[in-house]
């Protein structure tokens, strides 16, 4: 009951923000039209994606990916665009999952899959790579989640977290604070119980690694392309 009311909400306020996109559209993403609403949104998750697809590419071998939260699949179809790959796309809201075995229905090495990583259906799985790309804080136990996702894990696997935001502790309650605020100003006040905010201090139960920190000296200075963090936890 839980999840359909949050797919429900979730799909409503996607679409009155402009983010439900034609099948034509999807199929192009990460590019949008520049005078899209979300164009410079867009960029950023292109850079992001570029930037996890390069490393992905370098480990030269072939790889078993899930993303976690893939939305219209317009990620995992970019991941399988290298055919070394093997990519399970899990989102639970089906508008976007149909649209997604629709849109990228050629290809051969994705797996559109309506799951969550906590469902049954995972329990015998391994992935050598686990992503949460902008979905992370959809989550309420930011530790529970991520040790689900090891127990997923291929012995040298890793989990990603791009695109989504870690605060520290003293910047959390402004942040709570911005986002309810922005959920009423929408008329999806109920959308609050479904986002939650994690922290940096979360990250050191893990064994983890920023790939891109957009709160180094350098990056401040002259990487203006993201302020979202780029999360790599291993598995040893």
């Amino acid at each position: 009951m839980k999840d359909s009311i949050f797919t429900d909400n979730y799909i409503r306020l996607r679409k009155q923000e402009g983010r439900l996109y034609t099948d034509a559209e999807v199929l192009l993403l990460p590019a949008i039209n520049s005078n899209h609403i979300h164009y410079r949104e867009w960029q950023t998750r292109k850079k992001s994606a570029e930037r996890l697809l390069h490393y992905l590419q370098k480990k030269k071998r072939p790889l078993s990916i899930l993303e976690i939260g893939s939305g219209n699949g317009w990620l995992s179809a970019m991941l399988a665009s290298i055919s070394q790959f093997t990519v399970t796309a899990s989102e639970i809201n089906s508008t976007e999952l149909q649209q997604a075995q629709r849109v990228f229905y050629e290809k051969k090495n994705i797996e559109f899959v309506q799951e969550d990583i906590r469902a049954v259906f995972f329990d015998e799985k391994k992935f050598d790579i686990i992503l949460f790309a902008a979905s992370v804080q959809y989550f309420a136990s930011f530790h529970e989640i991520i040790n689900r996702a090891l127990l997923l894990l291929n012995e040298d696997g890793e989990i990603h977290i791009t695109d989504s935001f870690f605060y520290k502790e003293d910047e959390l309650e402004q942040a709570i604070g911005r986002t309810a605020k922005y959920y009423r100003s929408c008329g999806f006040t109920a959308m609050s119980d479904f986002y939650f905010h994690h922290t940096t201090e979360s990250l050191k139960k893990f064994n983890h690694t920023f790939l891109f920190n957009p709160a180094s000296f350098s990056n401040k200075l002259f990487n203006k392309t993201s302020s979202f963090p780029w999360v790599c936890i291993h598995n040893k």
